[in-house]
C-alpha cells in the first residue's frame, strides 16, 4: 500500500527557516525587483519596501497565530479550512497554489536568464529556456530526497548569495556616504501618489512571497507550533530590514537624478552593474552567479511548498488521489512535486522567445496578485476562528482587519488605473483561475461528501 504520510519530527528550526528563506529568495528579489519598481515609483523603492514590510507583518500576525494552534502541511489552505470550511479552504489553497506555481515558473526563467548570462561571460551562449528545462531535472531530484538535506542545500545557496549582496551594499553606503552624503529622497514620494506606491508594492509582495511557506512543514518539523512561528516572524523582520537597506543602497548607488533613474530602470542586472562600478567587474560576475543560485533555490522552494499543498488537498479528497503518495524511502510528496515542476515548465515554455527576465516579471506579478487573494482569505478566517474559539479579543481582531484593508487597497491599485499590456491581462488570468477553483471545489467537494457518507455507512454495517 502506498505511503500517504510525511516524515514526522524530521526538521529542526534551521531547516524550517530554510524553506521560507529559499522561497522569499532575497538575492533574486534584490537582483531584479528594484529596476522594475523604479519604472513606476521612481526613487521610492525603499519607501515601497517599508510599506510592504508593514503590510506583510500585519498579514503574518494571523498566520503566526494559526501556526501556534494548527500544525499541517496544508499551510493557508488548512487554516482557512479550519475557520471558514472546506470549500473556502480549498479556494485559499487554490489561490496559493497559483502563487507558488507562478513564482516558481518566473524564478525558473530567471535562473535560466542569469545563469545563461554568467555562462555568456565565458563565451558559452545557451538560450535561457534550454538551461531552465535542463536544470528542472536536478530540482526534481533534490525535491524528492530527504527534506532535511534539500532545505539545507537551499539555505546554503541563499546564505552565500545574501552575504555577497551585503558586501556590495556596505561598500555602496560607505562610498556614497563619504562623497555625496546620505539622502532621504528614496523615502519620500517626490510627486509619486499613494496609488503608485500601492500598485508598485505588488513587486514588494513579490519579494516577500514565501514568508509563510514554513507553514507547509507543520507535519515534518519538530515542535512545529513553536519553531514555525519563529521562522515566519524572523523571516519577515530580517528580510524587511534587508530589503529596505539594500534597495536604498541601489537607488543612491545609481544616483538621484533623471539620468541615473533611467539607467536603473533600463538595467537588467542592477546589482551586477553596481558591483562593476563600486568594486570590480569580477565581483559583478560573482553576483550574477549567486543570483542564479537564488533563483534556483526559489524555484525549488516554491515547488516544495506547492507540492505539500497538493499533497494535503489530495489527502483531503480535494485533488487527484496520486498527488497524496509519498516516496517509499524519503517520505516526500514526489508525485505532487513532479506535477508542480511540470506545470512550471508548461507555462514558461510557450514564452521561450521572450527574455527570461521579462518572463520572471510576468509570472511574478501574477503570483503577487494570487497570493493577495489567499492572504485575504486567511486574514478573514483568523477573525472568525480565533473569535469563535474565544482566543482573541477586539484588540487582536484589529490587526487582521488592518491587513485586509491594506491588501484590498493594494489589489485595487494593481488593477486600476488599468496597467499597460501585458500586465492588464494578469488580473483576468487570476480571476479565471479562481473561477476554475470554484468549479473544482464543487466537483471534489461532492466526491468527498459521497466518500464520507460511504465510509460512515460501512462503519455502521460493521458495528451492526
Amino acid at each position: 500500500m502506498a505511503k500517504t504520510s510525511l516524515k514526522k519530527d524530521n526538521l529542526t528550526i534551521i531547516e524550517t527557516v530554510a524553506l521560507s528563506v529559499a522561497v522569499i529568495a532575497p538575492t533574486a528579489a534584490m537582483s531584479l525587483n528594484i529596476a522594475m519598481m523604479a519604472s513606476t515609483a521612481d526613487y521610492s523603492a525603499p519607501l515601497v519596501f517599508l510599506f510592504s514590510t508593514i503590510v506583510v507583518a500585519l498579514v503574518a500576525y494571523s498566520i503566526i497565530e494559526f501556526n501556534k494552534h494548527i500544525a499541517s502541511s496544508g499551510s493557508l489552505y488548512s487554516f482557512t479550512k479550519a475557520s471558514l470550511g472546506k470549500r473556502m479552504g480549498f479556494m485559499s489553497g487554490w489561490a496559493l497554489l497559483l502563487a507558488y506555481i507562478a513564482l516558481g515558473a518566473g524564478c525558473l526563467a530567471g535562473f535560466g536568464s542569469f545563469f545563461g548570462g554568467f555562462l555568456a561571460i565565458f563565451g558559452i551562449k545557451i538560450p535561457w529556456i534550454v538551461i531552465s528545462l535542463v536544470f528542472a531535472v536536478p530540482m526534481i531530484l533534490l525535491g524528492t530526497i530527504d527534506a532535511k538535506i534539500c532545505n539545507r542545500i537551499m539555505l546554503t545557496f541563499e546564505g552565500i548569495s545574501i552575504f555577497l549582496i551585503l558586501i556590495i551594499t556596505v561598500v555602496i553606503l560607505a562610498k556614497v556616504g563619504l562623497t555625496k552624503g546620505f539622502s532621504l529622497v528614496p523615502f519620500q514620494t517626490k510627486g509619486i501618489g499613494l496609488g503608485a506606491i500601492a500598485s508598485t508594492s505588488v513587486f514588494g509582495f513579490l519579494s516577500f512571497i514565501g514568508f509563510e511557506s514554513a507553514s507547509s512543514l507543520g507535519e515534518e518539523t519538530k515542535n512545529p507550533k513553536k519553531f514555525i512561528p519563529i521562522a515566519i516572524f524572523s523571516g519577515v523582520v530580517v528580510t524587511g530590514i534587508f530589503y529596505v537597506l539594500c534597495s536604498y543602497s541601489q537607488v543612491i548607488g545609481f544616483g538621484l537624478d533623471a539620468k541615473s533613474l533611467k539607467a536603473l530602470t533600463a538595467s537588467s542586472a542592477p546589482l551586477t552593474d553596481l558591483a562593476s562600478r563600486y568594486l570590480s567587474k569580477d565581483y559583478g560576475t560573482i553576483l550574477m552567479f549567486s543570483a542564479s543560485l537564488s533563483f534556483f533555490s526559489c524555484t525549488l522552494g516554491s515547488a516544495t511548498a506547492g507540492a505539500r499543498m497538493f499533497f494535503t488537498m489530495s489527502r483531503d479528497k480535494l485533488m487527484a488521489k496520486p498527488l497524496s503518495k509519498v516516496h517509499s524511502k524519503y517520505n516526500t510528496p514526489y508525485i505532487a512535486l513532479i506535477a508542480v515542476i511540470l506545470l512550471m515548465i508548461v507555462i514558461i515554455t510557450p514564452l521561450y522567445f521572450k527574455d527570461g527576465i521579462d518572463v520572471f516579471g510576468y509570472y511574478g506579478t501574477m503570483s503577487s496578485l494570487a497570493i493577495l487573494v489567499s492572504y485575504i482569505f486567511t486574514s478573514v478566517g483568523s477573525i472568525v476562528y480565533f473569535t469563535k474559539k474565544k482566543i482573541w479579543g477586539l484588540g487582536h481582531t484589529i490587526i487582521p482587519i488592518l491587513a485586509i484593508i491594506s491588501l484590498l487597497y493594494v489589489l485595487y491599485s494593481s488593477v486600476y488605473p488599468v496597467p499597460q499590456f501585458p500586465n492588464n491581462i494578469f488580473p483576468y488570468v487570476v480571476l479565471v483561475w479562481i473561477a476554475l477553483g470554484f468549479v473544482l471545489s464543487y466537483i471534489f467537494g461532492k466526491n468527498s461528501e459521497v466518500e464520507e457518507v460511504e465510509v460512515e455507512t460501512e462503519k455502521k454495517v460493521i458495528n451492526a
